[in-house]
């Protein structure tokens, strides 16, 4: 394997499993048609692979703290690949279904300890830039599965869509093994589990970062999940909605790369927040909303589309800059990958209540003109929550 700064291998370890969950996009429409699934069925669909994260986070994240950072990540990246493996041969939406989930525990495991890795392995000056970075790989996981998606299950069908992308987990689990250094005494050794349980619930920093992503995550995935599906309803051709979904998904790296330059810059966190949850609101009310419909046909449709991008590419300011702060206001070194554990279960809640929640209000509505009450309500709850987690990262002593 070629030699690589570490850090930024681990970013590669998520983009690596990011691909397992924007790869089911780019597949409803086939799906849909090959196994009937229901439209309700796509947002489980959607959010399921979020189910593990939603219930076992924390847990993970107290195992990872005490187990090896290393050895966590390399397991979930073999799980997914054992899961996509196994998937490609599903015949059926529950198999389908299950499946995700299982996905979804490899997911949280490949994705979880990777800000306590780089925090090791990077210096205190490059910390804020490379969480930066790593709050990317989400949304350039999903953009290349959501461009990539639709040539490959043209020429090899969904199933060979899901075993191309078990070969590439399965290798990025060796690169890690080969690449990393090894697991050493972590910080929270001879700390009991229950130690750092309680020092992390009765912080309130870990709750505000982990409700805050739960507002961020519930809505991004909903819009970006569903606009293939959106696009190919409207009549737009799967490859190019695919392409049009992925551009807007790789934006959100825009303000994932620029978050992390600004809070090293000295930008305030509640700021980048405050701007990320308004543009999103806005965004997704001008997607969504009937507020074009008087509009000649092609203006109104450039206008969503622009506000998606600028859901897409402002709202990614918040994933980043909660990944700086999960770092800064969890109550202790040794405490690292449990807090962002907490984070990850509830941003995992938001993705898996989202998706569901959009189907419905558009099943209830006949169309999507009223989304947009779904996501401006959490965008509104995370205005709330990006003013008090101003006050409490002031009084952090890593600040």
């Amino acid at each position: 394997m070629p030699r690589i700064d570490p850090a930024l291998l681990v970013v590669l370890g998520g983009v690596s499993a990011a691909l397992h969950v924007g790869k089911l996009p780019p597949a409803l429409p086939v799906l849909q048609q090959a196994l009937d699934v229901t439209l309700l069925q796509a947002g489980f669909l959607l959010s399921l692979v979020q189910l593990a994260g939603m219930s076992l986070g924390l847990a993970v994240g107290l195992a990872a703290d005490g187990l090896g950072l290393k050895r966590t990540m390399i397991a979930g990246l073999a799980i997914l690949s054992a899961a996509s493996l196994t998937g490609g041969w599903a015949g059926d939406v529950p198999s389908l279904m299950l499946l995700r989930a299982v996905e979804g525990f490899g997911f949280l495991l490949a994705s979880m300890p990777a800000p306590s890795l780089i925090r090791r392995l990077v210096a205190p000056a490059r910390m804020n830039r490379t969480l930066g970075l790593w709050g990317a790989y989400m949304p350039f996981g999903t953009a290349v599965a959501l461009i990539a998606g639709p040539a490959v299950i043209g020429v090899a069908g969904w199933p060979g869509w899901w075993w191309l992308l078990a070969a590439l987990s399965a290798s990025m689990a060796m690169w890690l093994a080969a690449a990393l250094p090894p697991d050493g005494l972590h910080p929270s050794a001879g700390q009991g589990w229950t130690h750092r349980l309680r020092l992390t619930l009765s912080a309130g920093g870990p709750w505000l970062v982990s409700l805050a992503f739960a507002a961020y995550s519930a809505q991004w995935l909903a819009v970006i999940g569903f606009l293939p599906s959106m696009y190919t309803q409207a009549g737009l051709a799967p490859g190019l909605a695919g392409i049009a979904t992925g551009f807007a998904a790789a934006l959100n790296m825009v303000g994932n790369i620029a978050s992390g330059r600004l809070l090293q810059g000295g930008s305030r966190a509640e700021y980048l927040l405050y701007t990320g949850f308004l543009a999103m609101a806005a965004g997704s009310f001008v997607a969504f909303s009937d507020v074009t419909g008087t509009l000649d046909p092609t203006l109104a449709a450039g206008l969503r589309y622009g506000a998606v991008l600028l859901f897409s590419s402002v709202g990614g300011l918040i994933p980043g800059t909660l990944f700086s702060l999960a770092v800064h206001v969890a109550p202790g070194e040794g405490t690292v990958s449990t807090t962002v554990g907490w984070m990850q279960q509830w941003s995992a809640a938001g993705q898996l209540a989202g998706p569901p929640l959009v189907a419905w209000m558009a099943t209830r509505a006949g169309g999507w003109q009223w989304s947009w009450l779904v996501t401006g309500g959490c965008a509104l709850a995370g205005l709330g929550l990006a003013f008090l987690l101003g006050r409490v990262a002031a009084r952090s002593p890593t600040n």
